[in-house]
């Protein structure tokens, strides 16, 4: 059972590990907001202060899920630091979009249709998961067809 548990992982990796380390943004995301908020003493009275700590956290979370999806679900080979660069940026830039997406959603599903704003929110985030997931796998971590080439005669390698 253990076999068929490892060999459905191997196969889903990817999606997987996007999924679980989404979930560890998220906590690093509020714990970060949560932090901040209480370091600067923001309350409801205080929409700036609030809106500080949402940046702070913003910030944290983007550079945290930089590192994880680099690492432990994109497992980029880029090494230079040209190449890093470009990766970093491309991140940035495609979370400030599906930032900006969610806030338009949210927007328009809450304030010009009347939704509930959690229920908006709900699904706000499901359009910018799969969006940061697209950015992520075809833009930002792109493997080169070299290098998919490469691994897919390892793995048939390995497989025999």
């Amino acid at each position: 059972m253990w076999e068929y548990i490892w060999k459905q992982y191997k196969k889903y990796d990817e999606a997987i590990n996007y999924l679980f380390f989404g979930v560890l943004a998220f906590v690093v995301n509020t714990a970060a907001y949560w932090l901040a908020a209480r370091a600067m003493g923001a309350t409801n009275d205080t929409p700036f202060l609030i809106s500080m700590a949402t940046l702070i956290a913003w910030i944290v979370a983007v550079i945290f899920a930089y590192w994880t999806n680099r690492t432990f679900v994109f497992k980029s080979q880029v090494t230079d630091m040209n190449g890093r660069f470009k990766e970093f940026t491309g991140f940035i830039g495609a979370r400030i979009a599906t930032g900006i997406l969610d806030w338009l959603i949210i927007l328009l599903m809450a304030y010009h249709l009347g939704i509930n704003d959690v229920v908006s929110k709900m699904v706000s985030n499901f359009f910018v998961i799969v969006c940061n997931y697209i950015f992520s796998k075809l833009f930002i971590f792109k493997k080169t067809r070299e290098n998919d080439t490469e691994k897919e005669a390892v793995k048939s390698a390995d497989n025999q």
